[in-house]
C-alpha cells in the first residue's frame, strides 16, 4: 500500500533512482526479499511490491511474519493479474527491478518474454527499456534446462545472482549471511549500504 506523506515523484532522475520494483517469489529463502524490502525501507527507496501468490504462502512457511507486514514495508504493493498497473509500461520509469528469490518458472517465464502475470510483464519492460533486472534464483543443483534459461536471460541484459555465501566478511550468523547477499543486489543498483564489511585485500 501506497504509505501516507509519500510523493510520487514522476519521471525525475534523482526519484527515478530510487524507484526499485521487487517482485517476490514462492522459492525457498523468502527471508532475502522481505530483509531486502526492509533495507530499502530504511534508505527512503520508492519500492513498488508484487508477490505471487506462492510467495503469500510461503511468508507464512518459512517467516514468522505477516503478509500485511510484507506488503506495508512497500511504497506500493500490486496485485499479480493487475496487467495495467504502472509498472507494465515502460512509461513509468524505475531504475530497475529485482526478483528475490525468484523460482525457475518465474526465470522461464522472463527468458521467453511469457508475459502471463504482472512479474513476468514488469520483468520484460525492465529488459526492454534496457534498465537493470536482477533475478535472484534460488535453486540447487541446477541442470542444463535450467542453465540455457539463464544465459538467455544474461544475454536479455539480465543480471544473475544466486544467493551464494561468502565468508571473508566472517559472518556471526544466518542474518549476516543473508545481509551479505542483499547487499551485493544494492550494489548492482547502485545503492549505498553497510550490510557487509568489503574485501580490502591482504
Amino acid at each position: 500500500m501506497q504509505k501516507d506523506g509519500r510523493q510520487d515523484h514522476g519521471g525525475d532522475e534523482k526519484a527515478m533512482k530510487k524507484r526499485i520494483i521487487v517482485a517476490i517469489t514462492g522459492a525457498t529463502g523468502i527471508i532475502y526479499g522481505i530483509r531486502l524490502l526492509e533495507v530499502l525501507r530504511e534508505l527512503d527507496t520508492e519500492t513498488h511490491l508484487i508477490l505471487s501468490d506462492a510467495a503469500r504462502q510461503n511468508i507464512l512457511i518459512e517467516t514468522q511474519y505477516k503478509i500485511e507486514y510484507v506488503e506495508n514495508l512497500a511504497y506500493k504493493t500490486h496485485n499479480i493479474g493487475n496487467m495495467a498497473a504502472s509498472i507494465s509500461s515502460g512509461s513509468f520509469k524505475t531504475y530497475g527491478m529485482v526478483v528475490i528469490p525468484c523460482t525457475i518458472k518465474t526465470l522461464s517465464g522472463i527468458a521467453n518474454s511469457y508475459n502471463d502475470n504482472l512479474i513476468v510483464r514488469a520483468a520484460d519492460v525492465v529488459l526492454k527499456e534496457k534498465r537493470r533486472l536482477v533475478l535472484v534464483v534460488r535453486e540447487t543443483p541446477f541442470h542444463k534446462g535450467h542453465l540455457e534459461l539463464m544465459g538467455k536471460v544474461a544475454d536479455l541484459g539480465g543480471i544473475i545472482l544466486p544467493p551464494v555465501p561468502a565468508f571473508y566478511h566472517k559472518p556471526k550468523g544466518i542474518e549476516d549471511i543473508i545481509d551479505h547477499t542483499v547487499g551485493k543486489v544494492l550494489d548492482l543498483m547502485d545503492i549505498d549500504h553497510n550490510l557487509f564489511k568489503r574485501w580490502e585485500g591482504k
